[in-house]
């Protein structure tokens, strides 16, 4: 008999959600006082719980003993943690003088580390300029140094580089951002950035590899070049505007952002490949977990990219266990977790594809398996599953961005599948092998170019196809009623003899 869904972690994980989208609105001392409310109450109901437990039970109304859900303890705890903890994070980035410096447009000197890829601003004018992210650590105003340490969204010239990892100072002018973002001002650089020190060795051969990418791509023509570094370490700054839209119309721009799919399609080819040699399982989970770490370095430890490592990790066990059963108590736990550390997740909208999808792949992906392949065959059934339970889930919240329904997502996934482990993996190998052996890294980077060029092909075919895009009612109706559309159309694939 299989196992029934174990549901009753996802309502702290949709707790947490909400916690975290408040607590980095709101004042750290507000935060602080809900959140300890919550840990009080919770902490009052077990220990009433445990007076109950051992025959002393309160009474409420007609004599009925008065019992605690341990659900809503549940919640109340994680939501706790949650205030509590994000109280302190924004506490740390409120305290120095940024906040009414950028309130006040001010002028301020700053010191601090890249921890984020510059990306080329979009100008019409003026000289060009790129947006990266900085974890400053001292702040100067008139003279007067004050230590910090909170991340500052930085706009500066294009043509002084300033690698990840690099300690740098710059001065400029500060302007706000927007509530709940999770750099506390933006800086718009005045003169020339310096670089105070390079980045560590760990940081500058990863960098050595990103650059290799980008060397290869760049030999490669057209959509083959633009893509290779995307698909490979994601890096879209090559990627023209037309083909960005294509991949979006078409559903594949997963495809050219570093997503679980990256982490679990690596870390599934090292434990086929320690499977091969007959390792012992404790060497194959190492094997997959230092694979891991190597690609987070490669492709920088950002947020992002973390959260993307959490949740292929997450999907990658549930594929080893075989237990869809037991993947909403996973999944559930890694979404607590990652909003204690990072509250600011729960507001952007990659972390949220990541769990839909990843939800998806791991709950209704094994349900179409089986339903399927009786009529399809296995291997058709494992194909068609993936893209399908991922558009189901991913498409209502497609709609914050764009409001429209692609109608071309699943066939296009399907297309584009067979080359999407080669793009991937022949790119890395690349990479890996040109500093060393430069015939072979030409090679590899063709092969995985020919496997670039096929996703983009099918991505300017699809968006170009008639119908590609039907439009939607935008707004939270719009979302209501694509998932009231979503969820007949799930039940419809799951009704038994369909």
């Amino acid at each position: 008999m299989p196992d029934t869904l174990d549901l009753r972690v996802v309502p702290p994980a949709v707790g947490a959600w909400v916690a975290a989208l408040v607590v980095v609105r709101l004042s750290a001392s507000w935060s602080a006082g809900w959140g300890a409310a919550a840990l009080l109450v919770a902490l009052v109901a077990c220990l009433d719980a445990a007076r109950s437990g051992a025959g002393r039970r309160r009474t409420v109304g007609r004599g009925r003993p008065r019992r605690w859900s341990g659900a809503a303890v549940l919640v109340l705890m994680v939501v706790g943690a949650v205030l509590l903890a994000g109280s302190a994070q924004v506490a740390a980035r409120s305290a120095g003088p940024l906040l009414s410096l950028a309130a006040a447009g001010g002028r301020v000197d700053l010191t601090g580390v890249v921890t984020g890829e510059a990306r080329p601003l979009a100008t019409t004018w003026g000289e060009p300029r790129v947006r990266l992210v900085v974890t400053v650590d001292t702040v100067s105003v008139d003279g007067v140094r004050t230590h910090a340490h909170a991340p500052v969204l930085v706009l500066a010239p294009a043509d002084v580089p300033l690698p990840f990892g690099a300690r740098v100072a710059f001065g400029g002018r500060a302007g706000q951002t927007r509530p709940g973002s999770r750099e506390i001002a933006v800086i718009s650089v005045l003169g020339t950035p310096r670089v105070l020190k390079e980045p560590s060795p760990w940081r500058a051969a990863a960098g050595g590899v990103r650059a290799s990418v980008d060397a290869l791509a760049s030999a490669l023509p057209g959509d083959a070049g633009a893509l290779l570094p995307g698909v490979t370490v994601g890096d879209t700054s090559a990627v023209p505007d037309e083909l960005t839209q294509a991949m979006r119309d078409a559903g594949l721009t997963h495809l050219t952002a570093v997503s679980g799919a990256h982490f679990t399609l690596v870390a599934g080819l090292v434990l086929g490949l320690a499977g091969l040699v007959r390792l012992p399982r404790a060497l194959r989970v190492l094997a997959a977990l230092a694979t891991g770490v190597g690609l987070v370095l490669l492709v920088h430890p950002t947020p992002s990219v973390l959260r993307a490592a959490a949740m292929g990790s997450v999907a990658l066990l549930g594929m080893l266990v075989g237990r869809p059963a037991r993947a909403p108590a996973a999944l559930a736990t890694t979404v607590v977790v990652l909003l204690v550390v990072d509250p600011w997740l729960a507001s952007e909208l990659g972390f949220v594809l990541s769990v839909l999808a990843t939800a998806g792949l791991v709950l209704l992906g094994p349900v179409l398996v089986e339903r399927w392949s009786g009529a399809l065959g296995r291997p058709v059934a494992v194909a068609l599953a993936a893209p399908v339970a991922a558009q189901l889930v991913c498409a209502p919240a497609v709609l914050v961005v764009q409001p429209s329904v692609s109608l071309v997502a699943v066939p296009a996934n399907l297309v584009v599948a067979p080359a999407v482990a080669p793009a991937t993996v022949l790119g890395l190998l690349a990479a890996l092998v040109d500093p060393w052996w430069p015939a072979g890294g030409v090679l590899l980077s063709r092969l995985a170019g020919a496997a670039c060029w096929w996703i983009g092909a099918v991505a300017r075919w699809a968006a170009d196809a008639p119908g590609a895009r039907v439009p939607w009612l935008a707004g939270p109706v719009g979302v209501l009623l694509l998932v009231t559309a979503t969820v007949a159309g799930t039940r419809l694939l799951l009704r038994p003899g369909r």
